[in-house]
């Protein structure tokens, strides 16, 4: 793209920015000036169809989904402790799309999209033009080969769900000839936000032969993500042998209180999925607003303890850079 096309583009990207904004508001009636948003950022809005029909409608912003998708002002804010980087990826990236940081697995990028862009994403300025592209595959694939100790490869991203089915399943098929890898684990937020848009027909052929085990971790915060639709395709991938777990992430103004969480829990549960993560925010810039501090995540989570059998309730855990896994809080 020559200068004047890119100078044109990003003048443009702003208005395009509030004229979906603007559209996505109007549709659970909420005033635009009844909220201080942010019309320029590297860090495009991004909802799919599905996650805006989730979106209940109110008079206010005071709204958990809507809140998780919203360009805030609050985003420029420039706080001690937050960083474009907060859980050192670039630091344990041996080569492009490969990050290794725990002994017997391994994480891959496997794309630099995802069907929605989350406001508190901890890889919300991760450099993808320079990490990830199908050509880094095979070169990240054969690094994990020569690690005998690897045994699982996580897929994440972007999100790899995002992938179009016949690159995601040309991708899980190099894996699966990989010999000592016997888990394949992948992070997707695409079951829940864009469930129309998840794999299907070649995935789930691939599920019912392979060799390996296969784990998916999808992301939900709130019981309102939850439709008929997400019920319907994780009860495809159980049928086909998937275990489905369940992260999330403590953020304010969102799932901050022990009803919501509970509520939750139990709605996973009636989809077939397990809660495994209750993650404390890495504190990626941008995002400090949506912060819950250790105290009161410790204090919700011994409550949320008392109320749930032990099954449902998820780990509450932090990322902190040099341990050897994430870090239990309780």
């Amino acid at each position: 793209m020559n200068s004047a096309l890119k100078q044109s583009a990003q003048k443009e990207q702003p208005a395009k920015t509030m004229q979906a904004v603007n559209k996505m508001l109007a549709r659970v009636e909420i005033s635009s000036e009844q909220i201080p948003l942010l019309a320029e950022t590297a860090f495009a809005f991004k909802a799919p169809q599905h996650f805006i029909e989730q979106i209940k409608k109110q008079p206010t912003a005071d709204n958990p989904l809507l809140k998780q998708i919203l360009p805030v002002a609050a985003e420029l804010d420039s706080v001690p402790g937050y960083s474009e980087d907060p859980v050192a990826d670039l630091t344990f990236n041996p080569q492009p799309s490969l990050i290794h940081k725990y002994h017997g697995r391994a994480l891959m990028i496997a794309s630099p999209k995802c069907d929605i862009h989350c406001r508190y994403c901890f890889r919300r300025h991760f450099p993808y033009e320079e990490q990830v592209n199908q050509r880094h595959w095979q070169s990240a694939l054969d690094a994990v080969k020569a690690d005998s100790s690897i045994h699982e490869l996580i897929l994440s991203g972007g999100d790899p769900m995002s992938l179009s089915e016949n690159a995601l399943m040309k991708l899980i098929r190099l894996i699966d000839d990989i010999e000592q890898i016997k888990t394949l684990r992948i992070h997707s937020r695409t079951p829940v936000a864009a469930p129309d848009q998840a794999p299907r027909q070649q995935f789930l052929s691939w599920l019912k032969n392979t060799r390996l085990k296969v784990v998916l971790v999808v992301h939900c915060n709130h019981a309102d993500e939850l439709s008929t639709q997400t019920e319907a395709l994780f009860n495809l991938y159980r049928q086909a042998g998937v275990t489905l777990l369940n992260q999330s992430v403590l953020l304010k103004g969102v799932n901050d209180n022990v009803e919501t969480l509970q509520q939750l829990s139990h709605k996973l549960f009636e989809q077939g999925v397990l809660p495994y993560y209750l993650n404390q925010l890495d504190k990626v810039a941008g995002s400090a607003h949506f912060e819950v501090n250790d105290e009161q995540a410790i204090a919700l989570h011994k409550e949320l303890r008392g109320l749930l059998p032990g099954y449902l309730l998820p780990k509450l855990v932090k990322d902190i850079v040099g341990r050897s896994s994430k870090t239990p809080l309780a």
